[in-house]
């Protein structure tokens, strides 16, 4: 899952890198499936189906996580059976966030007024052009808190940790390689060198890898051209490990 500022569900689904998952798993040449992460994260209900068919998996399954790892997309990093990151890779940030520019001092300025018309008194609940009550803020931070709570329950039992443990370190602080393998949201630290280490220690000794990805169209091109604001989990599922030789193109 790459891409220097996110990604955007316009290039790829959730369902999309489940399917690359499910692939790799029909496939009987294929002897590991190797998550390729260098994420900020995303949707959480994105990141618990991608999690969710990486947990399924009867193959083994590695994260590999470059300059950074967090949020959603550690979220998917912690349901592997083994987490790989360097020392100064980005990891963790546990948290929750909703949030939005609000307008309405900018239009008061100017003369512009929000006339409010709802069927239902909660339904324009977070529009920009009104301040919310202490009613509203109150219960789109219990709706967070609970979001948050799956979060670090996922997280405790993908890696075999307390729900006080994760919880006293789910404060959205993203860790370095180390920390976090004090913390216990890794495994192994360490590179390229490391991962192709592990990977021979499951009995792969000769390491081809294929790559499974969406091809980007035209209009994909141009989205990203338009935005450099991108969140989603999973642009590309990485790298898939043959046992037998294979020329990738």
């Amino acid at each position: 899952m790459e891409d220097g500022n996110g990604f955007s569900g316009d290039v790829v689904s959730a369902a999309d890198v489940v399917g690359f998952i499910t692939d790799a798993e029909e496939d009987s040449s294929i002897k590991a499936i190797v998550i390729d992460i260098n994420s900020p994260g995303g949707s959480a209900v994105a990141s618990d189906e991608i999690a969710e068919a990486v947990k399924q998996s009867s193959k083994p399954t590695v994260a590999f996580i470059h300059e950074i790892g967090t949020s959603g997309a550690y979220w998917v990093a912690s349901a592997t059976d083994t987490v790989i990151a360097h020392e100064m890779s980005i990891t963790g940030s546990i948290g929750v966030l909703s949030s939005y520019l609000e307008l309405s001092g900018l239009m008061e300025k100017y003369g512009v007024s929000y006339e409010r018309l709802v069927a239902g008194k909660y339904k324009d609940m977070g529009t920009p052009f009104k301040e919310l009550t202490q009613e509203e803020r109150k219960l789109l931070q219990q709706k967070l808190d609970k979001i948050h709570d799956v979060f670090i329950t996922e997280v405790a039992d993908n890696r075999g940790l307390s729900k006080a443990q994760v919880k006293s370190i789910a404060t959205g602080e993203f860790f370095l390689g180390d920390e976090a393998q004090k913390y216990g949201l890794i495994d192994i630290m360490g590179g390229q060198k490391e991962l192709e280490q592990h990977l021979n220690s499951l009995g792969i000794t000769t390491i081809e890898y294929v790559h499974y990805a969406q091809e980007a169209t035209l209009l994909d091109v141009l989205n990203q051209l338009g935005s450099s604001f991108f969140f989603s989990v999973g642009q590309g599922i990485g790298t898939e490990i043959k046992e037998q030789p294979l020329i990738v193109t």
